[in-house]
C-alpha cells in the first residue's frame, strides 16, 4: 500500500517516504510520502481562502455517502487498522462500527440549525427588536489524531468540522497513517471539496510545529500525551484549544457490587484495544472486604483474554503499538513488583506483545497506577470504603473517566458529585459513551472542552448574533 501525503485533496510529490511496519512481526504494510513545511504552508493557505462551503444538505450527503462507502469496506479498513496498529480484528472491526457511528450523527448534526432568538423589549432598557443567533465556520482547523484509535479519532475530528463547514488539516499518527489516508480519500471520493481537507505526514518541525503555529489556524484539536498537549498550549498562541491528553481511569468496585458485573468491567476496561485507551481501566480499587474472591475471579476471567497474532480470530488481545511500549509497560510492571507487589496471571512480553496481566498488592503510590499505564494491565488497589476509594481516585494529576460498581444508589450519587473527572459511569466502563455525547476530561487531561459530535462542531465553529427590528 503506497499512499501520499494530500494538499487540498491532491497526493503531493515528494522524495521523502515514510515505512509503516505491522508491530506483529515488522513487515511492512505500507508507505507514506512526506510533506514538507511548504506543503503545510499550501494546505493552510488553501483552507483559509476556500469560500464555496457546501450548504447543510450537502455537508450531509457527504458524510452520508462516506458512512455508506466505508459499511461497504468494513473489513478492508479493519485489516488497514490492524496491520499497522498491531490491534487484534475484533478490535479493528468495532473501530470500524464506531466510525460509522460517527459519520452517521455527523449527517444528521449538519442538517441541525440551533440558532436561538431572543426578544428585546424584556427590559425598561430594551425596544422592539430580535436578536438572532447562527453558527459561522471557522477558516481553517488544525487536527492532530494519535494512534490508538487510528480510524475513529480522525473521524471524530473530520467529522464535525466537515458537518459545520469548515476547512481542516489532519496531521495523523505516523504510526498509524494508513487507514487515515484511506479515510480521506473516501470523503473526497464522496464529494468533500479538496480545500476542506488536507492530510500531512512529515517531520514534527516541518509539518506539526508549522500548523500548531499559524496564526490563520483558528483551532488547534488534539489527541495524545500530556507533554506534548502541554506544549501546543504554549505555543499555539491566539486561537481556541481542545485537548484530549489521556487518563488514569479508576474502575472502583464496592463490596455491594454485582461481582460477575464487576469482573466483566475490569477485564473489559482493561484489555480491550490492548489497553490503549484513554478511557481504559487504569486503576481497579477493590473494597477490602471482597478483594481476595475479586482477585481471584479476575484471574480466572483474564485466561479468556488470548494474546498473539493479531490477524488471527482466536485471538482477543494484540500488539501495543511498538516493542518500546511493550518495554516501558514491562518495566513498570517491574517497579511495582519491587515495592511490593504481585504479578498473579501475565507480565510477560515477546516484542510488541505485552500479556494481559493482573497485579494485586499495588502500592498506591507506585508508578504504575500514578502514572498513565498504556497497556493491558489490571493493577488491583485495595480500598477501606467508598471514601477512601474516591480519595485515591482523585489523588493523580489525570480527571478523564471513572467507573464505579456498586447497587446503593446513595453511593453512586456520592461518587458523581465527589469524583472530579469528565465522566462518572455508574456500573460500566469508565469508556462508555455514545459518538454524540459529550467527551472530555479536566487537570491532566484536559481543558474540560468537550469533545463527541454535538460539542466539537461547536468547537469548529463560532456564534454570529444579529438583530432586525421586530
Amino acid at each position: 500500500m503506497n499512499l501520499k501525503s494530500l494538499v487540498a485533496g491532491k497526493p503531493i510529490d515528494s522524495d521523502s517516504v515514510l515505512t509503516v511496519r505491522n508491530p506483529y512481526d515488522q513487515s511492512i504494510s505500507g508507505t507514506v510520502t512526506l510533506a514538507s513545511r511548504q506543503h503545510a504552508l499550501e494546505a493552510i493557505a488553501a483552507a483559509t481562502t476556500f469560500r464555496d462551503t457546501p450548504t447543510r444538505y450537502q455537508r450531509s450527503e457527504i458524510l452520508e455517502k462516506t458512512r455508506s462507502a466505508l459499511e461497504s469496506r468494513r473489513e478492508e479498513f479493519a485489516r488497514i487498522i490492524t496491520s499497522e496498529a498491531g490491534l487484534a480484528l475484533r478490535e479493528a472491526r468495532y473501530e470500524v462500527g464506531r466510525t460509522v457511528d460517527v459519520l452517521r450523527f455527523a449527517a444528521m448534526e449538519a442538517l441541525r440549525d440551533d440558532g436561538q432568538i431572543f426578544s428585546c423589549d424584556i427590559s425598561a432598557q430594551g425596544k422592539a427588536r430580535k436578536i438572532f443567533t447562527t453558527r459561522e465556520p471557522l477558516r481553517c482547523a488544525v487536527a492532530i489524531t494519535p494512534f490508538n484509535h487510528p480510524l475513529n479519532q480522525v473521524a471524530h475530528k473530520l467529522g464535525p468540522a466537515i458537518a459545520a463547514g469548515t476547512p481542516i488539516v489532519l496531521k495523523p499518527s505516523e504510526k498509524t497513517p494508513l487507514v487515515a489516508l484511506r479515510f480521506a480519500e473516501l470523503l473526497h471520493a464522496s464529494g468533500l471539496p479538496g480545500p476542506m481537507l488536507s492530510v500531512l505526514l512529515g517531520p514534527t518541525s516541518e509539518v506539526a510545529e508549522v500548523l500548531v503555529g499559524h496564526p490563520e489556524v483558528e483551532v488547534v484539536a488534539f489527541t495524545g500525551s500530556v507533554p506534548v498537549g502541554k506544549k501546543i498550549s504554549a505555543t499555539a498562541g491566539y486561537k481556541k484549544l481542545v485537548l484530549e491528553l489521556g487518563g488514569n481511569d479508576p474502575l472502583i468496585v464496592l463490596e455491594d457490587a454485582d461481582m460477575d458485573l464487576a469482573i466483566t468491567l475490569a477485564a473489559e476496561g482493561s484489555y480491550r484495544n490492548s489497553g490503549q485507551r484513554c478511557t481504559a481501566v487504569k486503576r481497579i480499587l477493590v473494597q477490602e472486604s471482597i478483594a481476595e474472591e475479586f482477585t481471584r475471579r479476575l484471574v480466572e476471567k483474564t485466561r479468556e483474554y488470548v494474546c498473539g497474532n493479531p490477524m488471527d480470530e482466536a485471538t482477543k488481545v494484540g500488539t501495543v503499538i511498538d516493542e518500546a511500549s511493550a518495554r516501558s509497560l514491562e518495566a513498570v510492571v517491574q517497579e511495582a513488583v519491587a515495592q511490593g507487589a504481585r504479578v498473579l496471571i501475565g507480565g510477560e512480553r515477546h516484542g510488541a506483545l505485552m500479556q494481559p496481566t493482573v497485579i494485586d498488592r499495588v502500592p498506591r503510590d507506585c508508578r504504575m497506577v500514578v502514572c498513565e499505564s498504556f497497556g493491558p494491565l489490571a493493577p488491583i488497589v485495595t480500598i477501606r470504603d467508598l471514601d477512601d476509594a474516591l480519595t485515591v481516585a482523585n489523588s493523580t494529576a489525570y480527571g478523564l473517566s471513572s467507573g464505579v460498581v456498586t447497587n446503593n444508589m446513595a453511593h453512586a450519587l456520592k461518587a458523581i458529585r465527589t469524583l472530579r473527572c469528565g465522566t462518572v459511569n455508574i456500573n460500566e466502563v469508565p469508556g462508555f459513551r455514545v459518538e454524540s455525547s459529550p467527551f472530555g476530561g479536566i487537570k491532566d487531561s484536559g481543558l474540560g472542552i468537550k469533545e463527541g459530535v454535538i460539542e466539537a462542531i461547536k468547537g469548529y465553529s463560532y456564534v454570529k448574533t444579529f438583530s432586525l427590528p421586530w
